[in-house]
């Protein structure tokens, strides 16, 4: 369906899945650990995870709006905006979509008594519209701010959830070893969520580089070339790898886990190691195609490493 595609609804699944098995199947067990309930009701946490997926939704929707002439080179068969939706019916989704947006994420703001959020749920439409206007023609620039908004949609969830402890307990519960243990494991998964969605961005800048540079657009394929750009997805994906095998040996539970061993090699670095392979033997779109899908496989494997790390607790 062409509106599903307008919005990405596979990524939209994805970031809700994110937020949901972070706070039911990891942070909600560890606060159990801790002998701690959660102060953020269910239905507080739909408001956050709504306001989450409309932002989100407007930026898929705004970025084909302004990538009409490079999509209709790279993929002219999959365009939405113009071709199957006027492109003033595109803009009109994304005013809905950024007005639903905002307004749940200030009334999350008021309900929690967090006036920063008010102030985030505001910069981040500006943000998501600079980027599709300006920043995503700027070699490596975009690529940074899309992956930094895609980190902070874990810390979300444990930011929310300890400010609500916080107005219950008082502020010591910010230096207890609950909060430091969840805020560790939230960090490793945004990193994780950081590092393969830069990767992934670059191969999509692969995929497009013909489009890319018929727009005037300066990615890393149009400024460093082809081969140059193939070797920096290389050396991220496997510095990845290597900063997850630090991480394993550094960190007592997952170094004595025999499932955190078993997880990493299957469903991480073996797909890491094929993607890589498949990038540099890449000869045209069709395998940057699949490599962008095998990077959001991997993003997926990420976060369903939560199941793992839930054991722990």
């Amino acid at each position: 369906m062409a509106f599903l595609r307008l919005i990405r609804v596979k990524n939209l699944v994805i970031i809700v899945l994110m937020q949901y098995l972070l706070r039911y199947g990891l942070l909600l067990p560890m606060l159990g650990f801790y002998g701690l309930e959660p102060a953020l009701s269910d239905w507080t946490f739909l408001v956050l995870v709504a306001s989450t997926v409309f932002l989100a939704a407007s930026g898929y929707v705004i970025n084909d709006y302004f990538d009409i002439k490079t999509d209709l080179i790279n993929r002219p068969e999959k365009v939405v905006a113009g071709q199957v939706f006027q492109r003033r019916t595109v803009l009109l989704w994304h005013v809905i979509f950024t007005f639903l947006g905002v307004f749940t994420g200030l009334f999350l703001a008021y309900i929690t008594r967090k006036e920063n959020y008010a102030l985030m749920f505001i910069f981040i439409p500006g943000l998501l519209w600079y980027y599709s206007t300006t920043l995503k023609k700027q070699i490596l620039v975009g690529n940074l701010a899309i992956s930094l908004l895609t980190a902070m949609v874990p810390y979300f969830v444990v930011s929310l959830e300890f400010a609500m402890l916080a107005r219950v307990h008082g502020a010591a519960i910010l230096s207890t070893e609950a909060c430091s243990m969840a805020w560790f494991w939230t960090t490793g998964f945004a990193f994780f969520a950081f590092v393969s969605n830069l990767s992934r961005e670059i191969i999509k800048d692969l995929e497009d580089l013909k489009g890319d540079q018929e727009s005037g657009c300066r990615t890393l394929p149009v400024e460093m070339g082809e081969g140059a750009t193939k070797t920096v997805v290389l050396i991220l994906n496997l510095a990845t790898v290597a900063a997850l095998w630090v991480v394993f040996f550094v960190v007592p539970e997952l170094k004595n886990s025999g499932l955190t061993l078993l997880y990493f090699s299957l469903f991480l670095t073996l797909p890491y190691l094929l993607l890589s392979g498949l990038v540099l033997r890449a000869k045209d779109n069709r395998y940057y195609h699949w490599a962008s899908q095998i990077s959001k496989l991997i993003m997926l494997a990420g976060i369903l490493f939560v199941f793992v790390a839930r054991t722990f607790f």
